[in-house]
């Protein structure tokens, strides 16, 4: 029996997620310069961003002269 593609955890650490364990709102604060341990406690922590990087696709025309120039070469 195979595993449900839901129950698969590899992926899962790629995924954009909203909301963040405080573990991770520690790291980022800390990263951040707006925590430290000994002044503050672990309740009371401040909102923390969490904001989704994106990557622009290329276009198909840049890709097409791409593979042209690579075939040209390869011909010569």
């Amino acid at each position: 029996m195979s595993i449900h593609s839901s129950f698969r955890t590899s992926g899962s650490s790629a995924k954009h997620r909203n909301v963040l364990s405080r573990l991770e709102r520690l790291e980022k604060l800390e990263a951040a310069d707006r925590w430290n341990a000994e002044e503050r406690g672990l309740f009371g922590l401040p909102k923390v961003r969490s904001i989704k990087v994106a990557m622009k696709k290329k276009k198909k025309k840049e890709e097409g002269e791409e593979a042209e120039s690579a075939t040209a070469a390869a011909k010569k």
